[in-house]
């Protein structure tokens, strides 16, 4: 292994086991809306994205939380390229523990309430 290698796996963040992820963890990831838009947007576009290349409302530093949350509730996995922290959805060991459930999440529309009572 080189250098590079070495430094590249030691700067790699833990991810934890997708059979010790619990479904309320994962609801609790995804009950914010930036956080529903990087599952969205990583899902969309089907390849890695470096966290700087994602279209978010909010800062740098809070963009980091949303993204530790979502590798902490298992649904990420991070990894450098270089020197960009790069973002992969674990979509296909998301189904296997939970199947069906990121269909049905990516196929709902975020958006207001309008009021009738329906959640349209």
């Amino acid at each position: 292994m080189t250098a590079a290698e070495r430094a590249g796996r030691d700067r790699t963040p833990p991810h934890p086991d997708i059979t010790t992820i619990t479904l309320q963890r994962v609801l609790e990831a995804l009950v914010d809306p930036v956080r529903r838009s990087i599952v969205r947007q990583l899902h969309a576009n089907h390849r890695d994205f470096a966290c700087g290349s994602f279209d978010l409302p909010v800062s740098k530093s809070t963009a980091t939380h949303h993204f530790h949350v979502l590798r902490e509730a298992g649904l990420i996995r991070q990894h450098y390229a270089g020197t960009s922290r790069m973002n992969t959805l674990r979509l296909e060991e998301f189904d296997r523990a939970f199947p069906g459930f990121l269909p049905a999440l990516l196929a709902q529309r975020d958006g207001e309430d309008d009021g009738d009572g329906d959640g349209d």
